[in-house]
């Protein structure tokens, strides 16, 4: 296992260890982790919020692995994190998350965790205002993303819109639909995506992750839903304070130029 530090602020650990090999995985997170100091981050922190991408109930690689998420907790929990929970709002139509939970393996690991699950989708919310904004000069978000510190836990994909979704723009989970659904297919979030970038933008102005960590063990080369695996596999768990820069460091793992990515410029 190697660490290779990434402009300074990002952390990439190479690594073959799949979420299917939970001792090898699990030092690859905690290794990542380890490499931006994370442990004393997570010591200052009362409450935390893990948020994984689960987009939908498509397995890894295309949401993330329940293995990240009891990997990140766990360390959050030895460092001495107070609170720490699961949340996440899924966009797939006609689904509540509380579903995909069940269907991912996220239930039986807050079982054995006694870790809680929430759904964003059906959070108490709050309204913000910034009319310097591009499009959304509002935002309704959920509360619990301003009482906890908030990492993001998304995978490594391309995305057909947004040309890569990482750590950024995994904070549309936290988007209710009630607000920002009810447009084309039904998806919960569809409100952003006739501006996507700007959208993405808007949104990491008002909530942006504290932490981000994505698994990049595998990755999506074509885009977000399914398509080609990339071949070679990656093999990186990558770890950073600064989520932009994760997200610029995993587009270049893509082959994309992130300067041409208006939400992570």
């Amino acid at each position: 296992m190697t660490v290779v530090q990434q402009d300074g602020r990002v952390a990439a650990v190479e690594s073959r260890a799949l979420s299917d090999d939970p001792e090898a995985y699990e030092n690859a997170v905690a290794a990542a982790l380890d490499a931006v100091d994370a442990a004393a981050f997570f010591a200052a922190q009362e409450r935390v919020l893990l948020k994984p991408n689960l987009v939908n109930d498509s397995p890894f690689p295309v949401t993330t692995p329940v293995a990240m998420v009891r990997a990140v907790l766990r360390y959050a929990r030895q460092a001495g994190a107070g609170e720490v929970v699961v949340a996440e709002g899924c966009g797939q139509a006609g689904m509540e998350t509380g579903e995909i939970f069940a269907r991912l393996g996220y239930e039986a690991m807050a079982r054995e965790e006694d870790v809680r699950l929430i759904d964003l989708n059906h959070e108490p919310c709050t309204m913000l205002t910034d009319d310097s904004r591009t499009v959304h000069r509002t935002m309704e978000l959920p509360e619990i993303a301003f009482t906890h510190a908030v990492v993001s836990l998304p995978v490594l994909k391309a995305h057909s819109l947004s040309k890569v979704t990482g750590s950024l723009k995994n904070m549309m989970g936290l988007l209710p639909p009630t607000r920002y659904g009810a447009g084309a297919g039904g998806y919960k979030k569809s409100q952003f995506h006739g501006q996507l970038q700007e959208c993405i933008a808007d949104l990491i102005t008002y909530r942006s992750p504290d932490l981000a960590v994505m698994d990049g063990t595998v990755g999506l080369r074509d885009y977000h839903l399914g398509g080609a695996k990339c071949d070679p596999p990656v093999g990186k768990i990558l770890a950073s304070f600064d989520a932009k820069a994760l997200d610029r460091a995993a587009a270049g793992l893509l082959g994309l130029d992130w300067r041409a990515i208006a939400h992570v410029r």
